[in-house]
């Protein structure tokens, strides 16, 4: 029997029934690098009720997801480990197809969903893992963690990997404060609290 799933905390708005401001955000949103066929679901459903807020999140993911000097493979591990992290659905639904396409082995994804630790995967993936584990464990971390992935990242993508995450978390916290969950038909990655 499939997972019950909570209700949005927010109605979904149609875009036949979008205000101007909601119009013009949707538009920035499609008009970016995540492409015209955009639909306003998990995140985006939920700034299209705060349009001035929305245009500055959207702007930011946009260049977390697209911009950085993180690999893509990297960027989608860090944005994963978030998604298990907060147990995000919507966030680990997105994501998850993503980070395989970008090559994050289907059983580092496995491992993750699950909540252990990807000791089959590459040794960069493996030291984003301690890193965020112990930066969402402990709000910091130790130089030897630190050293680890400056190492292969450098300072830039040191600043970008940490901005990463920063947004992934805030859209973890939105995506589950308002319950947005991926569609009906897609299983459930994490057991829903009760």
């Amino acid at each position: 029997m499939p997972a019950k799933r909570p209700a949005p905390r927010l109605v979904l708005i149609d875009e036949a029934h979008m205000n101007d401001a909601q119009r013009a955000l949707l538009e920035a949103i499609r008009s970016g690098p995540r492409g015209k066929s955009i639909t306003p679901r998990g995140p985006f459903a939920v700034w299209l009720h705060a349009p001035e807020f929305g245009h500055l999140a959207q702007a930011l993911g946009g260049h977390c997801r697209y911009r950085t000097g993180l690999p893509p493979r990297l960027s989608e591990f860090a944005i994963l480990c978030t998604a298990r992290l907060w147990r995000a659905q919507y966030e680990w639904f997105a994501h998850a197809p993503m980070a395989e396409k970008a090559g994050v082995k289907t059983k580092t994804i496995a491992a993750l969903r699950a909540g252990r630790e990807p000791t089959s995967a590459p040794k960069d993936e493996r030291a984003i893992h301690a890193f965020i584990r112990e930066l969402y464990k402990t709000n910091r971390v130790s130089d030897r963690v630190y050293k680890r992935v400056h190492a292969f990242l450098g300072d830039a993508a040191m600043v970008e990997l940490v901005g990463i995450l920063g947004y992934y978390v805030m859209i973890s916290m939105t995506l589950n404060v308002f319950r947005m969950m991926p569609p009906a038909d897609a299983e459930l990655a994490f057991a829903e609290s009760k």
